[in-house]
């Protein structure tokens, strides 16, 4: 008896069959497949936070500077560079978001815009994404 079992053993292959190999391969490759494009759509959103988050810093320190001031403030910055509000310093850029412009001429009328061409809907052609006394933060709509 114990004979049989060792010859049976002696003759067990210890390995992976080409079959297996393949059907573990196509598994993979199906969920990369799944799984990259989820990613790359998950990259854009966040490129469209950072020009979101950038526009409402902004919109928000515009609508500080009329409580002490009434004439337009000139901003500057973007696209990596600190944002600033009359050459003082009121936040970073964050890295692919560009200052589109500032319009306007007193505390109830302004809209301040920016673009991140990188993002899935706050790009140039989307209209990118604005900030204004009248309406608050809208993606897509530049100022008019």
């Amino acid at each position: 008896m114990m004979s049989r079992i060792r010859q049976q053993m002696a003759k067990e292959d210890k390995g992976f069959t080409l079959i297996e190999l393949l059907v573990v391969m196509i598994i993979i490759g199906i969920l990369a497949a799944i799984a990259i494009p989820i990613f790359m759509n998950q990259r854009k959103k966040a490129e469209d936070s950072a020009a979101k988050a950038d526009v409402s810093t902004l919109g928000k320190e515009i609508a500080t500077w009329f409580v002490d001031n009434t004439t337009m403030p000139t901003v500057a910055g973007g696209g990596g560079d600190d944002y600033t509000i009359e050459g003082k310093s009121v936040g970073n850029s964050s890295a692919n978001v560009e200052l589109v412009g500032v319009t306007g001429t007193d505390s109830t009328d302004w809209c301040v815009a920016v673009k991140n061409d990188s993002g899935d809907k706050t790009t140039g052609d989307e209209g990118g994404v604005s900030y204004s006394a009248e309406n608050g933060m809208q993606v897509g709509v530049a100022c008019s």
